[in-house]
C-alpha cells in the first residue's frame, strides 16, 4: 500500500469533491431547463447543431455570390433540424434564419412590383406625356429600389448578427 501524505489525502478530497459540486451543479441546470419545458441536449447533439448553423450561416453569406439561388437550400435545411433544437438558445437561431428569409423575400418582392409598376412593367404607362407623372414614376422606382437595397443590407446584417451570436453560444434575440 502506497504511503499517503496528509497532502495527498487533502487534494484527492478535494478533487472529489469539486468533481461531485460540477456534477451537481449540471444536474441542477438540466433540472432547471426541464423545469422550464427547456429540452437539454447531450453536448454531441448540441456541437453538431452550432456546425449545423455555421453552415446555414455561410450558404447565406454564399448566396450573395450566386444571385440568391443558393437561398432555397440554407431555409430547408432549417426547416429540416429546427425541432431537433426546439427549448434551447440554438432554437432561437433556427427561428432567426427563418424569419430572416422569409422577411427579405416578402420585402425585395414588395420593391420589385413598386419598381415594376412605376416603369410601367404591368401595362400602366407611368412614363406618360406628362413631365409631371414621369417625375412620380421615377421618384417612385427610386423608392422602389431603395426599398431593395435596405432589404439585401438589413438580411446582410441579421445573418452577421445571427452568426457572431452563434460564435459566442449565446441565443439570438
Amino acid at each position: 500500500m502506497m504511503n499517503q501524505t496528509p497532502d495527498s489525502r487533502s487534494n484527492e478530497q478535494l478533487r472529489t469533491q469539486t468533481h461531485t459540486h460540477e456534477s451537481n451543479i449540471e444536474a441542477q441546470s438540466m433540472h432547471h431547463l426541464i423545469q422550464r419545458g427547456q429540452s437539454a441536449l447531450t453536448i454531441e447533439k448540441q456541437r453538431s447543431l452550432i456546425t449545423y448553423n455555421h453552415i446555414t450561416y455561410l450558404l447565406y453569406v454564399v448566396s450573395y455570390f450566386t444571385a440568391g439561388l443558393l437561398w432555397i437550400v440554407p431555409i430547408v435545411m432549417n426547416y429540416a433540424k429546427r425541432h431537433d433544437a426546439d427549448g434551447t438558445w440554438l432554437a432561437t437561431h433556427f427561428d432567426w434564419q427563418i424569419k430572416t428569409f422569409w422577411y427579405s423575400i416578402v420585402f425585395f418582392l414588395m420593391g420589385a412590383v413598386i419598381v415594376t409598376f412605376a416603369l410601367g412593367g404591368f401595362g400602366i404607362s407611368m412614363l406618360a406625356d406628362s413631365s409631371n407623372i414621369a417625375i412620380g414614376s421615377v421618384l417612385l422606382a427610386g423608392f422602389g429600389l431603395f426599398m431593395m437595397f435596405f432589404t439585401f443590407v438589413w438580411h446582410l446584417y441579421r445573418i452577421i448578427r445571427g452568426w457572431i451570436a452563434l460564435t459566442d453560444n449565446r441565443a439570438v434575440l
